[in-house]
């Protein structure tokens, strides 16, 4: 295996995949800009200038593993992640590298710890999916709340955004992604009840009062896999959703010298045991922005040795959850309970 800071960004050109690239080079790691579309590839090139390029497809075996050859790792930032994922997946265990990707999808995230655990393990090499805002931020919030703790009556995790305008990556996900979403109740996964619940949640300013609706992602799954809870559910805002239900809401425009957009949000997490309460919160800027520090700092903690575990993991049960959130300068954090 690898031990250089050579890391392969598949999907380099897209939104994310853009931050990610500037996030690894800015800590000192050496991106690769890997995708299938040469067209994009090249034009990514031309901003990234001197950086190696190399095409392939997950429909190509062959050219994965041209791609990923002599890298530590690989941070896959193509979805939809129930086509990309096992793919890439595969190609990393072939090469004994790490794997890390950016996805908000239940079923493929479930799909990567039903499928992938034993070989990763077997392989030596860690495997995280969901390193992102959707998934680890709310999975290491929940951690990082919990504590001490060896379980949890129940957590809710609540994101507020004051907008949100989709990238094409966000909108073709969400036309392949076809399965029901899930919560965990009673101890175990089932599907969200239809209609889904709302409630009222009330954040610090700008935010404040906020109507709420049952919107769980991928932190769902993550947490079913470390942490003990006979309730977990995530809510949303609803003016995102309005965003992101019309077809005309534009992508994010940059607003700022990194190509930051000027949405803003909240995510907060309360755990519940035995009558008391414990919270985490974190506020930020640009939901597909801050994927890229909370990634490459897994991929960061992965190399130095700081990972706890090799195998399929989830964000706070690979690592020391409010530490690696306190890293993070991207995020402004609090504890109010602690």
């Amino acid at each position: 295996m690898s031990t250089d800071r050579t890391v392969v960004v598949y999907g380099a050109y897209g939104h994310t995949g853009r931050f990610v690239v500037a996030e690894l080079l800015e800590r000192g790691w050496i991106p690769v800009l890997s995708g299938r579309d040469a067209g994009k590839l090249a034009a990514l090139g031309d901003a990234f200038p001197g950086l190696e390029r190399r095409l392939a497809s997950v429909e190509d075996p062959a050219s994965l593993d041209r791609a990923l050859a002599g890298a530590m790792g690989v941070i896959n930032c193509a979805g939809p992640f129930l086509d990309s994922a096992a793919p890439m997946i595969e190609a990393a265990l072939r090469a004994r590298i790490h794997y890390l990707d950016v996805s908000a999808e239940q079923q493929a995230v479930l799909d990567v710890f039903d499928r992938f655990s034993g070989a990763a393990k077997a392989a030596a090499v860690t495997v995280i999916p969901a390193m992102a805002f959707y998934g680890g931020l709310a999975d290491l919030l929940a951690t990082a709340a919990l504590g001490d703790w060896p379980d949890a009556d129940a957590i809710d995790i609540a994101v507020a955004l004051d907008s949100w305008h989709p990238t094409a990556g966000t909108r073709l996900t969400g036309a392949r992604n076809h399965y029901r979403r899930l919560v965990i109740a009673g101890g175990k996964l089932e599907p969200l009840a239809d209609p889904p619940p709302s409630r009222r949640w009330t954040f610090p300013e700008p935010f404040g009062s906020q109507d709420m609706i049952a919107l769980p992602f991928s932190e769902i799954v993550t947490l079913s896999r470390h942490v003990r809870s006979a309730e977990v559910h995530s809510y949303m805002n609803l003016a995102p959703l309005k965003d992101l239900r019309d077809p005309h809401t534009p992508p994010p425009a940059p607003a700022d010298a990194h190509g930051r957009s000027s949405q803003t949000f909240a995510v907060e997490t309360r755990v519940r045991r035995g009558g008391q309460t414990r919270r985490a919160l974190a506020l930020g800027r640009d939901i597909y922005a801050v994927t890229a520090p909370l990634v490459v700092e897994a991929m960061e903690r992965i190399g130095d040795g700081r990972g706890k575990a090799n195998g399929v993991l989830a964000p706070g049960e690979a690592f020391d959850a409010q530490d690696f959130l306190e890293s993070l300068p991207a995020l402004h954090l609090a504890f109010p309970d602690r």
